[in-house]
């Protein structure tokens, strides 16, 4: 017999709103969905249900069913002279009740009483004439966390309580002790932290102000950190460095490309590079601008010269960090017509050794453009140049071999064709600042 999960009693993450939204799209029964949160059916419910939002047509002009359509009695609302007196407005099929009616009453459909309460799945939206309701991983995280934020702003002491408190505190503060003074001889007589006690004072709960405390008024408020503008994770769902192992280890003969951007200075073009695990072979593209869209161009150019077949044996696998730049999946790993071409995933945040090889290959790049420099004034055939140079230094870590020499044997030559990649004599390579001066 089948027991129920018993659930971890840990808050939901927007990760699992996420897988939430998702599942309800694809209707999956609410017990699969705890199974695979590790929570019990009824929360999985009450977290729906508590968190659905409504999407509402203009009231002028949708056409929704009134809750007391198959009671009402009510005849002859607009008086139009081709009304059969006899027949009830609700069998009308103008449907006007609820511009006409005083007493009209938006309906609910049916089908919200009972699982799964919200319409993310249904067949009939489109006609429907109810409100919609639907589950939204981003609103109910939203609405989550503020409902979490405002539980706990306020007092949580009662009146009275409140009252002894400020007996005791607010005469001995007068006489100008310190709060510090105050926890020391009476601790056993309040019933709240000393942070706590600070905030009460700071809010005006207590007779005392600030200015009655020697130190607090001496203090500049703290400067308050800004908080990230997106927090959204959904991007790494199914995709972190612990799912990239997990597919290493079912896949070990996948290839592994390591992605990364290298700036010159904050605003202006950016270097987009791209190291082969197997051969240290560096590729080597210069951006205008360190964005998505940019990023996607360039798997766009690779992608005309492979095609998607080609270039998914080559790019089988993207590791790469989390900056902006790629926190738009879908449009690497797919082609406009919808094609899939590549799989990525993505390091822990801060942890730029889980891609090593292609940090450590940026030395080589600071070697010809110091840190610093801005890469405006050059172009593509420059950081070619910069490319064919550093593929052309042989590695210990490849038995004295050049990347330029395994990519030869394991890469496509369309591709080294293309971009204008070609090997440098071994006395020739040169890693300096003048190779860009010639």
């Amino acid at each position: 017999m089948s027991k129920n999960i018993k659930g971890n009693q840990k808050h939901m993450t927007f990760e699992d709103r996420y897988i939430i939204e998702k599942s309800l799209d694809r209707q999956v029964k609410f017990k699969e969905i705890a199974a695979l949160l590790k929570k019990d059916p009824t929360t999985i419910s009450k977290e729906i249900q508590k968190h659905r939002t409504t999407k509402s047509k203009d009231p002028a002009l949708r056409k929704n069913k009134c809750a007391m359509l198959d009671t009402c009695t009510k005849t002859r609302l607009c008086q139009s002279k081709y009304c059969l007196g006899n027949n009830p407005c609700a069998k009308c099929k103008q449907n006007s009740c609820f511009r006409l009616c005083d007493e009209y009453v938006s309906g609910t459909c049916p089908k919200l009483e009972k699982a799964p309460y919200v319409c993310n799945a249904c067949n009939s939206y489109r006609v429907c004439r109810y409100d919609k309701k639907y589950y939204r991983a981003k609103y109910a995280d939203d609405i989550y966390h503020e409902v979490l934020s405002t539980s706990r702003e306020g007092i949580n002491q009662e009146p009275e309580r409140l009252h002894e408190i400020d007996s005791l505190v607010a005469p001995l503060l007068l006489r100008g002790q310190s709060i510090a003074h105050i926890y020391t001889t009476h601790s056993d007589e309040i019933n709240c932290s000393r942070r706590t006690l600070y905030n009460y004072i700071d809010s005006g709960a207590l007779t005392v102000r600030n200015i009655d405390l020697p130190r607090k008024v001496k203090y500049k408020p703290r400067r308050k950190h800004k908080e990230s503008v997106n927090n959204n994770q959904a991007y790494r769902i199914g995709r972190t460095y612990e799912d990239f192992q997990k597919y290493m280890a079912e896949h070990p003969e996948s290839n592994v490309v390591e992605m990364d951007t290298v700036e010159g200075t904050r605003e202006g073009k950016v270097l987009l590079t791209m190291l082969f695990r197997n051969s240290s072979f560096m590729l080597i593209f210069l951006m205008p601008a360190n964005t998505q869209e940019c990023v996607q161009n360039v798997f766009n150019r690779i992608d005309s010269i492979l095609g998607t077949n080609r270039m998914k044996e080559l790019f089988p696998i993207i590791l790469t960090d989390n900056g902006s730049e790629f926190k738009n999946p879908n449009s690497i790993e797919c082609t406009e017509d919808g094609d899939i071409r590549t799989r990525v995933f993505y390091c822990d945040p801060h942890k730029s050794w889980q891609k090593a090889r292609i940090e450590k290959n940026h030395e080589f790049i600071r070697y010809i453009v110091p840190k610093g420099k801005p890469f405006d004034s050059y172009e593509q055939k420059d950081i070619t140049l910069i490319s064919n140079h550093i593929n052309s230094i042989a590695r210990a870590s490849l038995n004295e071999r050049t990347p330029f020499e395994l990519a030869t044997l394991l890469l496509d030559d369309v591709l080294l064709k293309a971009l204008e990649l070609h090997a440098i004599p071994y006395d020739e390579v040169l890693l300096k600042p003048a190779l860009l001066k010639r």
